[in-house]
């Protein structure tokens, strides 16, 4: 095998251990091999990168144990080419397995060009990342609690979401508040709804008589303190994702989206050919069943610009919204998408399912013509994977979405179709005349 590095190591990553082997090839061919363990301490990682230096190593590869592999890119990336490999990617002999071992076997692989490095975005994306994903377990813990507070509200005979659709609403919180405080009399809690609920007083007085005692008021109560809390977690990282994302961004923001056909997006940033995270934010929330929140998310997985996949193909295979390829003497032997990046493949997942929903987009006709031939799960997947496509080239031409006609696509499917049904006829031995309805009705 061809040698692509000649110095090079491995680490076997540990939560209190790392293991390292370098290996180094002089010009002769004769390779020289130390192995070293360290803590995992940060004087300890720093001891790590003083002992790598000074044997004059050039790339470091190690496996994305847990979260241990972390402390010890932080303190590498600077100083080293580091790769992050995919652990099932580089399983050694069975019966050679221990942390020596495991660490030369990774230096070898390394030097002989046989692994590759996951994706790992540079550390202003990372922190995106984590303020993105701890925003949306802090939108999960909510949804939880409220569903929770459904449940107490339930066993005291309160039927409040038979009537209301969010029970945490202005009118229902209002009722909430007032039960907590004691107060049992149905006409005054149903008098405390606001809006169109108004129209729904006497529906709400059913609701409301129900058998609620001291011991559900302390447990709603204990539920609307959580909920308030986490309401106000929610909207601190909101403030911290805007301060973040306005430190890459232009003075100038491109302009707002109007009705007219969309033009190409200028370079947002002074580096180049760059765009700002707030561009492709943008350009993001302009696609179907995407928002402001969700948007977020997927520049924060995938990065203002994908130029690290060479094609919207290599994209959706990382975030494995694509099918897969396992096929043996001709024959497919499945096609699940497999396991990548959870973050970014539930945030397209919830995209399509919000897309679908928009009247008269191309997408919702996309899943309705998919729906018909396949399970509804398979259907909103291939959604999210056409979303996925979509973003990739706009982000790559720097343009806003815009909604194709989807009237010309279905004529030209219908002539395709009728082409179609036209051949199978004919297979049978008649002779089939096809006339346009205007034809037939003149």
């Amino acid at each position: 095998m061809d040698l692509l590095h000649t110095h090079g190591a491995g680490l076997d990553v540990h939560k209190k251990t790392v293991v390292a082997h370098a290996r180094i090839t002089d010009a002769r061919g004769r390779v020289e091999r130390h192995t070293r363990t360290f803590g995992t301490m940060t004087a300890d990682l720093l001891a790590l990168a003083a002992w790598l230096l000074s044997l004059e190593i050039t790339h470091v590869a190690m496996e994305s144990t847990g979260e241990y592999w972390k402390p010890i890119y932080n303190l590498l990336e600077g100083s080293f080419t580091v790769l992050i490999v995919n652990a099932q990617h580089i399983k050694n002999v069975p019966g050679r397995k221990t942390d020596v071992q495991d660490a030369q076997w990774i230096a070898d692989l390394l030097c002989h060009g046989l692994v590759r490095g996951s994706f790992i975005p540079p550390q202003p994306q990372r922190d995106l990342r984590d303020l993105t994903r701890q925003r949306t377990n802090l939108v999960r813990d909510r949804a939880t609690v409220v569903n929770r507070l459904q449940k107490v509200l339930e066993w005291a005979n309160i039927k409040l979401a038979s009537v209301v659709s969010d029970v945490v609403g202005v009118s229902a919180r209002a009722m909430l508040a007032a039960i907590v405080d004691g107060q049992s009399d149905i006409t005054l809690l149903a008098d405390l709804a606001r809006g169109r609920m108004r129209e729904k007083r006497a529906d709400l007085e059913r609701a409301l008589s129900g058998r609620v005692r001291d011991h559900h008021r302390f447990v709603i109560a204990s539920h609307l303190e959580q909920i308030d809390f986490l309401d106000g977690q929610i909207a601190s990282f909101d403030a911290q994702i805007v301060a973040c994302v306005a430190k890459q961004a232009p003075p100038s923001p491109p302009a707002a989206l109007t009705d007219s056909p969309p033009a190409p997006l200028p370079p947002s940033s002074g580096d180049g050919d760059e765009l700002s995270w707030e561009a492709a934010i943008q350009i993001w929330d302009s696609v179907p069943g995407i928002g402001r929140r969700l948007a977020e998310q997927l520049v924060a997985e995938i990065g203002p610009q994908p130029e690290q996949f060479p094609s919207a193909g290599h994209l959706a295979s990382w975030a494995k919204v694509a099918p897969g390829n396992r096929e043996s003497a001709g024959k497919r032997l499945s096609g699940k998408t497999g396991k990548g990046n959870r973050w970014l493949r539930t945030s397209l997942v919830q995209a399509a399912h919000g897309a679908v929903k928009v009247k008269g987009s191309a997408l919702a006709v996309y899943y309705r013509r998919l729906a018909k031939r396949m399970s509804g799960k398979k259907a909103m997947m291939a959604v999210a994977h056409k979303i996925l496509t979509i973003g990739y080239t706009l982000l790559c031409k720097r343009e806003w979405y815009r909604e194709p006609d989807v009237s010309v696509r279905e004529a030209r499917r219908t002539e395709q179709l009728v082409v179609q049904m036209q051949r199978r006829i004919e297979r049978l031995g008649y002779t089939v005349t096809i006339e346009p309805p205007a034809a037939v009705a003149a």
